[in-house]
């Protein structure tokens, strides 16, 4: 059964192929730097392959895999990326904070906005974590989902899927004490004998 988390899940998946979600938005106007022991572009097909130990950064992103494809149509991309295993790592935007994640592939559709991490797929930022054989991130309606299974197969017995989801520390929270206060300085009535 799909569980949606987007508020949470969107701030750690998006950073995969420097999505417009909370990831650092200064990345999306640096140069894109990509090291592949081989790549092909075909012109033709606008397909191009890059493959063996590819890691590719934008700014405090950073990709790892195998194998990368990157299909262009009509002035849209769409990646997959394959790998033992896929890493990815950056920064999220205004905070200090990583969101980082694992999966055997990935692929990003940039015409829709639609994140996607097959087997053995894990997301975390901060103590929040999100595993899965599957997890979709569309960026657009803002809507997350995790599965024991990608669609169209049917998830094994006894699969599930793991959310981790740390409250933040409240400093007001009851139960928390707090510092002591000075004494308030009394005075004197004037009219009281």
């Amino acid at each position: 059964m799909p569980v949606r988390m987007a508020s949470v899940v969107l701030g750690l998946a998006a950073a995969l192929f420097a999505t417009a979600a909370p990831a650092e938005r200064a990345d999306r106007e640096k140069e894109i730097v990509l090291l592949a022991d081989k790549g092909t572009a075909d012109d033709n097909k606008k397909v191009s392959v890059f493959e063996g130990n590819v890691i590719i950064t934008q700014g405090t992103m950073r990709i790892t895999a195998a194998k990368v494809t990157l299909s262009e149509k009509e002035s849209f991309k769409y990646y997959v990326a394959s790998g033992a295993p896929v890493t990815f790592r950056q920064k999220r935007d205004k905070l200090d904070e990583w969101v980082e994640g694992t999966a055997e592939r990935a692929e990003f559709d940039d015409r829709n906005d639609v994140l996607k991490l097959f087997n053995r797929a894990k997301v975390k930022s901060a103590q929040n974590e999100l595993t899965g054989e599957f997890i979709s991130c569309d960026m657009r309606r803002e809507l997350c989902e995790v599965t024991g299974a990608p669609p169209g197969q049917q998830a094994p017995p006894n699969s599930r899927v793991k959310v981790i989801i740390v409250p933040q520390k409240n400093a007001n929270a009851p139960g928390k004490q707090e510092a002591p206060k000075e004494p308030v300085a009394l005075k004197p009535d004037k009219e009281v004998k």
